[in-house]
């Protein structure tokens, strides 16, 4: 059947059942919408950006140690990951499928989450090996894996419960992205960027696990805090089957979404990369992380701007032309900054006067695409869920979510481990001074950030031609679900 055919099919269904997914009602009202924004806030409202500043210079994990307990608790992480898909998939309560979960291991997991930061009270400046200390660190971070892997296999399918209407969906994700910002969600970064640099360069006489362990524990706490509110406000809207799906039920569905397998495959394809953040960049060649705030100030505008052509690029472009050509534009401008910053005898990338300018330039290019990148990504996942029920008759959302991220933990943990062995390899030394490192370690730190990852995931890009929801396929998914939907509410209600 052709994509015009697929269309009017569509549009038949939809004007038969005087349905419009497109034109139809919202269902979040008011205070739930601002929850969800906070929910959205809270995701980024940490200070993770430096949890490798924190393992490498504070606790003082060994390399060699840290790669090899990477795959013991990546082993976990992949058992758990099964077994508690198929608890989810296979709750139906009276609040919900995923809410019980969501609600209830939010505060374990804070708790948690707060005692991985408390680190340098109990241990001080052990060395790496220092057995008692990789105990407790490790002892934490797989009982907060098990915890929150229920709360992340439920989110995942969570958000694409809380409404029927696809439109609505987008308006939510598109409203979050733009808003968070203002709201202060990167504040903690920008604020722990400035303490470190000032105890690194000997400014104010403060330990700085004493730093890490104030302002991980209070931005831990205030965003789950934010989120527990969300879970309260909020509900899920589109019903599940009064079946409980089995696991081969689950197994089927996987192998039969084609969009999962492909974004999948996309992913870990992209994972192959190998990379390191431009804060260990930023720190040890250029000698000042707070340098990137400043770099962040003139394109802050770019990124808001940038949200006000998703919806015109969305009616004339599909989402898979936009997936792919934000691919391509982010991995030109990275390419870019490496190639001029091995200009002039191949040290250019140690002065800080022009790598400013050029990762201040790169900042604002890579900014008009980021309106794109956040609502698009985030709407393909959810786009496949739905795709699953079109084709399936029930939603999977959480046996789904897991097998995509199955196999891309496997690989990420072995990647992980591989990271860890080549910082040691570049000869990288731990708890060195600022600048302290040797120039063969700083030129791999300014390419583990800007050329490598590039080389190295550049396959991830192949799966995502093979998108096969067009806008016209698209129409007529939506327009029959929306009939299968009504149905199933007039015959057995919400099975909530």
């Amino acid at each position: 059947m052709s994509d015009n055919e697929l269309m009017n099919k569509g549009t038949d269904i939809a004007e038969e059942n005087n349905v419009r997914y497109y034109e139809g009602h919202n269902y979040v009202g008011v205070r739930e919408t601002v929850a969800y924004l906070f929910n959205d806030w809270s995701n980024t409202f940490n200070i993770n950006s430096f949890s490798e500043r924190y393992i490498w210079d504070v606790v003082n994990i060994d390399f060699t140690v840290s790669a090899v307990m990477n795959l013991v608790t990546a082993a976990w992480d992949i058992v758990n990951d099964t077994f508690i898909s198929v608890i989810v998939d296979s709750t139906r309560t009276r609040i919900g499928k995923f809410r019980p979960y969501l609600v209830g291991m939010q505060i374990p997991l804070t708790i948690m989450g707060v005692f991985t930061w408390l680190l340098p009270l109990f241990f001080g400046t052990t060395s790496g090996t220092y057995l008692p200390k990789l105990i407790y660190y490790y002892f934490f971070a797989i009982i907060n894996e098990t915890a929150s892997t229920f709360t992340n296999v439920a989110k995942s399918g969570y958000m694409s419960t809380i409404t029927p209407n696809p439109n609505e969906r987008i308006r939510l994700i598109t409203l979050a992205e733009l808003l968070t910002g203002y709201m202060g969600e990167d504040l903690p970064r920008y604020i722990m960027g400035v303490l470190i640099d000032l105890v690194n360069n000997k400014v104010v006489n403060w330990k700085l696990g004493n730093v890490f362990m104030v302002m991980g524990g209070s931005t831990a706490l205030i965003s789950s805090l934010c989120t527990f509110w969300f879970f309260m406000e909020s509900k899920e809207r589109v019903p599940q089957s009064i079946e409980k799906p089995s696991v081969k039920e689950g197994m089927r569905a996987i192998f039969s979404n084609y969009p999962v397998l492909l974004m999948c495959l996309s992913e870990f394809l992209g994972n192959f990369s190998i990379s390191k953040s431009e804060t260990n960049y930023f720190i040890d060649v250029l000698g000042n992380y707070s340098l990137i705030t400043l770099l962040n100030i003139p394109s802050s505008m770019n990124g808001s701007i940038s949200y006000s052509f998703v919806a015109p690029l969305r009616r004339k472009f599909s989402s898979k032309s936009l997936w792919i050509f934000n691919d391509i534009y982010n991995s030109v401008i990275s390419i870019a900054v490496f190639l001029f910053g091995m200009t002039k005898k191949k040290k250019m990338f140690m002065q800080t006067v022009p790598m400013c300018i050029a990762f201040g330039l790169k900042e604002w290019f890579v900014k008009w695409s980021w309106g794109i990148s956040k609502v698009i990504n985030a709407d393909l996942w959810n786009e496949a869920m739905d795709y699953c029920e079109w084709k399936n008759g029930y939603r999977m959302e959480a046996t789904t979510g897991v097998a995509k991220g199955l196999i891309l933990k496997v690989q990420s943990a072995l990647l992980g481990s591989v990271t860890s062995l080549i910082m040691k390899k570049i000869g990288y030394v731990q708890g060195l001074e600022i600048g302290a490192q040797n120039d063969r370690t700083k030129f791999w730190e300014f390419a583990l950030c800007t050329i490598v990852p590039i080389v190295t995931g550049i396959l991830r890009i192949v799966p995502k031609f093979l998108w096969p929801i067009s806008r016209q396929k698209r129409e007529w998914m939506y327009a029959e679900l929306s009939e299968k939907r009504q149905q199933n509410v007039m015959e057995h209600g919400n099975s909530r």
